[in-house]
């Protein structure tokens, strides 16, 4: 697929756009509450879909299925880092009012290391054939640890690049409002609320690299990957405050995301044999069925525990 510059330019006009008119509504740093955060990822997600029918008209629907295909994974697998998420802003009780700043400069952190990842790894695709048997294991190894070691994660305090920052920039370990830096005795230091940033970028670039592994086993297409990436990350801020109070009943979740990693593992190992890639109607259905039975037999697994109002 060949994507003018002004393709591009249009797509990186319209996230700027939206992620400016998100910062303006939340200049007030208010505590967002579910029924908010549920009107937000509505329109995050019809963003997401009406993207994919913009596709349909400009390059047809082979592509436009390829964009779904893509996104749907990403969505799904954007719900673990919202795991993350919840034991970073518990670990360093970080104040409901900060989070969603917190949130929004880490996605635009995202948005950049995703960028760089996507055109390094599509580029090692195409040049050498052999990356797609170590890509495609790599999912398959990742698979298995997300179904069989979930939760086992380290306390965010203990990731090293937290710990190097911590180290390297005066640090005062207190919040100071929303900022990140502050004047304490008269220098410049960083708060706490930069190290919890520093933390949630550290983990998303580890997620980041499955997630992208992830879609360049459906297209190598850059622009395909980065707009899939691109639309699932803007709204999972919104999804976080959706989800927070939700996430102990997707018990199961983490195997039917261990499911996806696996056959994408598979997927992309069979694209250099003479299988071939797999049709794209498949993979969405893979992809809609996994996802829907994970959280369907969550939620009837724990009917008594008490959604959020």
């Amino acid at each position: 697929m060949s994507v003018p510059w002004w393709g591009w330019a249009a797509v990186m006009l319209a996230v700027a756009a939206m992620l400016a008119v998100d910062l303006f509504l939340h200049r007030d740093n208010h505590v967002i509450k579910f029924r908010e955060a549920a009107i937000w990822s509505g329109i995050w997600i019809a963003a997401g879909l009406l993207f994919g029918v913009v596709l349909w008209a400009w390059q047809g629907g082979d592509v436009a299925g390829t964009y779904y295909a893509g996104y749907l994974i990403e969505k799904a697998l954007s719900i673990d880092n919202v795991f993350i998420f919840a034991m970073i802003f518990t670990a360093f009780a970080v104040p409901e009012a900060y989070q969603h700043k917190v949130l929004f400069w880490g996605v635009i952190g995202a948005l950049v290391f995703r960028f760089a990842f996507i055109f390094v790894g599509a580029g090692l695709l195409e040049a050498f054939f052999w990356t797609a048997y170590l890509f495609g294991a790599f999912l398959i190894w990742t698979g298995y640890k997300m179904a069989f070691q979930h939760g086992e994660q380290s306390p965010p305090e203990n990731n090293p690049v937290v710990r190097l920052v911590r180290r390297v920039v005066p640090t005062d370990p207190s919040y100071h409002g929303d900022k990140f830096f502050t004047r304490v005795d008269g220098k410049r230091v960083a708060t706490l609320l930069f190290v919890v940033l520093i933390a949630v970028e550290a983990t998303d670039l580890i997620f980041a690299v499955d997630s992208v592994a992830a879609i360049l086993a459906i297209t190598t297409s850059t622009f395909i990957v980065w707009t899939a990436n691109a639309f699932a990350i803007l709204g999972l801020r919104s999804l976080y405050f959706c989800l927070a109070g939700l996430l102990r009943r997707f018990v199961h979740l983490h195997y039917g995301l261990a499911v996806l990693l696996a056959f994408a593992g598979v997927k992309l190992i069979l694209s250099e044999t003479p299988v071939g890639k797999l049709p794209i109607p498949l993979t969405l259905g893979v992809i809609v069925v996994t996802i829907a039975v994970s959280i369907v037999t969550s939620l009837r697994s724990t009917r008594a525990v008490e959604a959020p109002q």
